[in-house]
């Protein structure tokens, strides 16, 4: 029961991919140029903001920003004018940022991996679910805005 309910938190996925992007990065050490461990700094600090800004933007349309929950808005501004998922765009950016961070390039190789999962384990749940809530509202949105970026 516990561990079905970390498995449908996004966090704790990201924090096995950043570990496992660490240890490819521990077993296949590679040369970081220089300066990439301060974009990475940066890269999460960006990101945090962002996904502030995206929580705070669900909070203030009163919805839940937790996946499996049935939403009781349709989020269109903030962030979501972008994105249609700035919180997983910013999960991604935060594991690349971290790889960089931790100066272990090789690590870089679980990113995609990452966003494919989180494509396919979450979104394309939630997506179908806003879908059913909000029809063509939601439709209308989907063509504006793209999934990613």
């Amino acid at each position: 029961m516990i561990v079905a309910r970390l498995a449908a938190l996004p966090p704790v996925w990201l924090a096995l991919f950043a570990l496992a992007g660490a240890g490819a990065g521990w077993l296949i050490p590679l040369p970081l140029p220089g300066g990439l461990r301060g974009a990475g700094l940066v890269l999460i600090g960006a990101v945090l903001a962002l996904m502030l800004w995206a929580a705070l933007t669900m909070a203030r349309a009163r919805t839940t920003v937790m996946p499996g929950r049935r939403p009781e808005a349709l989020v269109t501004g903030g962030p979501f004018r972008f994105s249609r998922n700035p919180i997983y765009l910013g999960d991604v950016i935060l594991l690349a940022g971290l790889m960089l961070a931790l100066a272990a390039p090789a690590g870089l190789v679980v990113v995609p991996a990452f966003a494919l999962f989180l494509q396919r384990r979450f979104i394309l749940r939630e997506e179908a679910v806003i879908a059913a809530a909000f029809g063509s509202a939601y439709d209308r949105y989907r063509m504006q805005v793209r999934r990613w970026i």
